[in-house]
């Protein structure tokens, strides 16, 4: 009798243990929670919540990836390098100019991999400041030999989830590209013949439009011809030290960028304590009325869709350059100036919301100043470029948010979505034991290298 009493006694107690710890965490589940949980299931593709979850940046069989560039750990540790490495800068047209820029110039850690500055500027820069922000064209380059962005660069956090790349999605062959290929040669970009997604593709392309070189000079010259063979060890030796290779790093590292300490990601994961009562009004705004969450979803907050919101250009902003009036207005038309298709005229790619506190300049024309001017402009129909009207998206306009509901949006899109701890991306020095991710005088008293 006695061990059925204990053994009774024992289940009651487990029983109400775990009854208690269930009411605990319907107790946490608020008003808000249930609501806003309601609005995430409605809009989760029938996966629930983890629908919107990130992986972890080394859970490589969770990050989407390009077949014909499957991720280790040796290709992502390479990326990471030549991503920082100002060495990579040896194809300048000005000859001073040699390894004293990255591709990290534009896409600095400081900065969350946004630009720090209006426009981003590869060659012919100077000067970092304190978040990239003090970057300035250097007054001893021609204008015309320096390597100014003609779109503003958008971040490299949760690049993973797009098949192409650029705003206008002209990089990649895979996705919503298919079908376009006979505007590849006509456009510039017959690297997509290739069969990479836009990563892979871009990472090609953007040494030759960026002024890079990575050889197989420049891999023995810095020591990195043991990672090349630790990361491709599956190519022929003939073929492994290229820029080819050398790109597939490159993407293969940038799709480990991944926003996942967010209070967002902990909140999605059952930490209901993760975000405060205004920021779930916020959510609920953003999944809800607001109509956000129609483009930005998923895990990275963003689709694979092109969408025309009449958002302004550079030659509409102040600080902004532009150098080929010609080119320029193919990329004023956005997702139309690749596909040639009318309907696509002044659509750009939905970017993801992450980070977007460091981001200090919004659009892919930089027209807005902070997250509540882009707020503000889509809840009325005021546009900065007429000729989107034709292509306009219906949620221009259409959401009239209150001012209450406005505040409770940009407070959610600013702290709630804000992953503070990205310098776990950035490598302690590089092969070449430069200065990065400038090296240029200015840049290197800014950023305290020897």
């Amino acid at each position: 009798m006695g061990k059925n009493y204990l053994y009774l006694w024992s289940i009651s107690f487990i029983f109400l243990v775990s009854c208690t710890e269930t009411e605990d965490y319907e107790l946490a589940r608020t008003a808000l929670d249930i609501r806003l949980e309601e609005l995430l299931v409605q809009n989760a593709n029938g996966q629930g919540k983890r629908f919107f979850l990130l992986p972890d940046s080394d859970d490589f069989n969770a990050i989407p990836q390009d077949p014909l560039n499957p991720l280790n750990t040796f290709k992502v540790a390479l990326g990471q390098l030549l991503l920082h490495e100002t060495a990579t800068a040896g194809a300048p047209k000005m000859s001073q100019m040699e390894g004293t820029y990255s591709c990290a110039s534009c896409h600095p850690v400081a900065s969350s991999f946004y630009s720090g500055r209006r426009q981003g500027i590869g060659e012919g820069g100077a000067g970092f400041g304190f978040a990239g922000e003090g970057r300035q064209i250097d007054l001893n380059m021609p204008l015309d030999s320096v390597d100014l962005q003609p779109v503003r660069p958008p971040t490299l956090l949760n690049v993973a989830y797009q098949e192409t790349a650029l705003w206008n999605g002209m990089l990649g062959a895979t996705g919503p590209n298919l079908g376009t290929e006979s505007r590849w040669a006509a456009t510039g970009v017959p690297e997509n013949h290739l069969g990479f997604q836009g990563l892979e593709t871009q990472a090609l392309v953007g040494q030759l439009t960026h002024r890079l070189q990575i050889d197989e000079d420049f891999i023995n010259s810095n020591g990195y011809r043991w990672l090349f063979d630790q990361a491709f060890g599956d190519v022929a030796p003939g073929s492994r030290y290229t820029s080819q290779t050398a790109a597939l790093a490159l993407a293969a590292f940038n799709r480990t960028l991944l926003a996942n300490r967010s209070p967002w990601q902990d909140y999605l994961k059952g930490d209901y304590d993760a975000l405060s009562d205004r920021e779930k009004r916020g959510a609920i705004v953003f999944a809800g009325k607001g109509q956000c969450i129609t483009c930005h979803t998923g895990p990275a907050l963003k689709d694979q869709e092109f969408h025309a919101f009449g958002f302004g250009h550079f030659d509409d902003s102040n600080d902004a350059i532009v150098l080929d009036d010609a080119g320029f207005d193919m990329v004023k038309k956005g997702r139309g100036g690749f596909t040639g298709n009318s309907s696509d005229n002044y659509k750009f790619k939905t970017p993801t919301l992450y980070n977007l506190r460091d981001a200090a300049f919004y659009g892919h024309g930089a027209t807005f100043n902070s997250i509540e001017e882009v707020v503000r402009y889509k809840n009325n129909t005021s546009l900065q470029d007429q000729n989107a009207s034709l292509n306009l998206a219906s949620e221009m306009g259409a959401i009239d948010l209150t001012e209450e509901e406005i505040s409770d949006l940009v407070y959610f899109l600013d702290k709630s979505l804000y992953d503070a701890e990205l310098t776990r991306y950035v490598p302690g020095a590089v092969q070449s034991g430069n200065c990065f991710p400038n090296a240029d005088p200015q840049s290197r008293i800014d950023l305290g290298c020897n």
